[in-house]
């Protein structure tokens, strides 16, 4: 056993090991992968010192409860999260996006994420895990990953194979805003639809559904008329692309999505509402604005700079 460890109390709902991701698998059928809110993972490893590619635990809704053994070593959450952290004498309220010291047999109690859906734990080293295909980002529906592709158990111990020496305090102040109306493009099929179809998705509301996951997020409200065909031949899938199968339900792909698929694609999501978009919560309401890629490309640019800015800053 390494000298520094995890044990898990409570693995909570969905947790897993996720990092950058996988490029360049798509013609095998393998997906991206990787943090679903990539600015909050890079936060993460950032606050804690590390390189910005590292693995963290990603979790969804009710994180994990964690018992750590060994030397001190620091931590950080990211997100909308409420968590607590438990020493020998006292029992501390956390703050997401600010480090904490652990010491031998310390625990961290991860409640639940805040209306949204992923946060992230990083700590001040390295997790002893396996890669594939140069990522240890776990894809439970493919049995991909660090873990045996497999989402993180009770009484599984967390092996850690570095300690950064640095454990200074860090915190920066952030906050993640929300967002209802997600900015998309035409998709490649958008004249599948009729014109009611097409007005009714671009000004119409859609309720986020339960059936949503790393893969996929399905909607629900007015059904989206097809007036061509609703299957077609199999094509390439990227993350964000929106299909609208038979019952007119949009599906927007998400992280873990497969590859190709077979129904007409709507519209496409504009990256610089990714981070967002994924955070939105079952239940909740959305209604999408078409944006030329034009600006989609000038959005994202100033996205990634503002994401850097915030980076400098720690």
């Amino acid at each position: 056993m390494s000298k520094n460890y995890f044990e898990i109390i409570r693995a909570g709902v969905n947790t897993t090991f996720q990092d950058k991701g996988r490029n360049n698998l798509y013609h095998i059928g393998i997906p991206f992968s990787g943090a679903m809110d990539n600015r909050n993972y890079l936060l993460a490893n950032k606050l804690v010192g590390n390189k910005l590619d590292l693995p963290v635990i990603e979790f969804a809704y009710q994180g994990p409860l964690l018992r750590f053994y060994g030397d001190k070593i620091n931590i950080v959450i990211t997100g909308d999260v409420i968590f607590k952290i438990k020493q020998r004498s006292r029992e501390i309220d956390g703050n997401c996006y600010e480090t904490y010291q652990l010491e031998n047999e310390d625990e961290i109690n991860i409640l639940s994420t805040n209306k949204s859906v992923y946060g992230y734990l990083a700590i001040s080293g390295k997790f002893d895990l396996k890669l594939q295909w140069d990522s240890c980002s776990i894809n439970t529906k493919a049995n991909i990953g660090s873990n045996g592709g497999k989402k993180l158990e009770n009484e599984q111990k967390i092996k850690i194979s570095e300690v950064n020496e640095n454990l200074n305090n860090k915190k920066i102040n952030y906050l993640n805003s929300k967002i209802e109306n997600i900015r998309i493009m035409k998709g490649t099929n958008f004249d599948y639809f009729s014109e009611k179809g097409k007005k009714d998705f671009l000004e119409k509301e859609f309720t986020v559904s339960k059936l949503s996951d790393r893969m996929g997020m399905r909607l629900e409200g007015p059904e989206i008329e097809n007036i061509v065909n609703t299957n077609i031949k199999s094509e390439g899938l990227l993350k964000g692309v929106i299909q609208v199968p038979a019952d007119g339900n949009p599906i927007i792909m998400l992280s873990d999505h497969g590859t190709i698929g077979g129904y007409p694609k709507i519209a496409v999501v504009a990256s610089v509402d990714y981070d967002r978009l994924v955070q939105i919560s079952p239940g909740s309401k959305i209604k999408f604005k078409e944006i030329e890629l034009s600006d989609a490309e000038t959005l994202f640019k100033l996205y990634e700079m503002e994401t850097q800015n915030l980076l400098s800053q720690i």
